[in-house]
């Protein structure tokens, strides 16, 4: 028994056993149940049509964060843009603020035609930074506000989509911050076309409980997005958050939807990263 101790302590201690062995991540195949995309900004530094080809060949449905301008290189690698940007003004000023509801409404409405028309469903929003304001101001005005896109949103088959953000790391003062406001805005709104984006980073920082956050406000999430926690990087063994797990827990609330990689790669090999990612939550 000691022999056999000290020789997997070796094992480990050399690497050669890591949580996601290489070998592993050569032998498994696509399951499926997956909808898999990656967001654009992450990898900025590689061409929109090379990223486009290394997507296809992962077997990404599209990419995330992707505007009108360059949805036609996406179609032409056969992608979508799984989470549509472009409508709105900012992070930190969005619709928790009555002052932006003017351009906020105006930018939507125009949006929502563009992402209808060229068959995309998922277009996304901000509440803002609180600035001082108290949440339920902030819940009064962004519902205030999005009531006013959602017919046409209903009618034209786009679901917006709110972000829930952290705001002790990486987004100080952001308003939508915990998914417990979030819901709480979901059920003001009280449209099925209204979704929470749930950042599982993000929320990771601000609250934790990821699963059970996921098992019990299932019905009021639209997307998702990872990353690594601490750090914002890959999401292999060198992190605390297990995605084989989330994404089970994912799968068994009946999530149709898109699970897009949001992690910054510190490795060199950004590709290699991303293939590795979506084979780990490949479930």
């Amino acid at each position: 028994m000691k022999q056999l101790a000290a020789g997997s302590a070796a094992l480990m201690a050399g690497g050669l056993l890591p949580l996601f062995s290489q070998e592993k991540r050569e032998k498994q195949a696509m399951k499926g149940n997956i909808n898999h995309s990656v967001c654009r900004w992450c990898f900025n530094d590689i061409p929109l049509e090379q990223l486009c080809v290394a997507a296809k060949s992962l077997g990404l449905a599209g990419i995330d964060l992707v505007g009108p301008k360059e949805w036609s290189v996406l179609k032409s690698h056969g992608l979508v843009s799984t989470m549509c940007n472009g409508a709105e003004i900012s992070l930190v000023k969005g619709w928790n603020h009555p002052d932006y509801h003017e351009t906020l409404i105006r930018n939507y409405t125009g949006h929502i035609g563009l992402v209808a028309s060229a068959g995309y469903t998922n277009l996304i929003c901000f509440s803002g930074n609180r600035d001082g304001m108290d949440d339920e101001t902030g819940l009064k005005n962004c519902a205030e506000g999005l009531k006013k896109i959602m017919a046409l949103a209903e009618k034209k088959g786009v679901v917006i989509h709110m972000e829930l953000l952290n705001s002790k790391v990486d987004h100080k003062d952001y308003m939508c911050d915990l998914t417990s406001w979030g819901v709480e805005l979901c059920k003001r709104i009280g449209s099925p076309n209204f979704k929470l984006l749930y950042d599982i980073y993000h929320m990771q920082i601000d609250e934790g409980d990821v699963i059970r956050t996921i098992h019990d406000n299932s019905t009021y999430i639209g997307h998702y997005h990872t990353a690594g926690v601490p750090g914002r990087h890959e999401i292999d063994d060198s992190q605390e958050l297990y995605y084989p797990a989330i994404m089970r827990a994912i799968v068994a609330t009946g999530f149709k939807g898109y699970v897009a990689q949001e992690f910054i790669p510190a490795k060199a090999d950004k590709l290699g990263s991303l293939k590795d990612a979506v084979l780990i939550c490949d479930v």
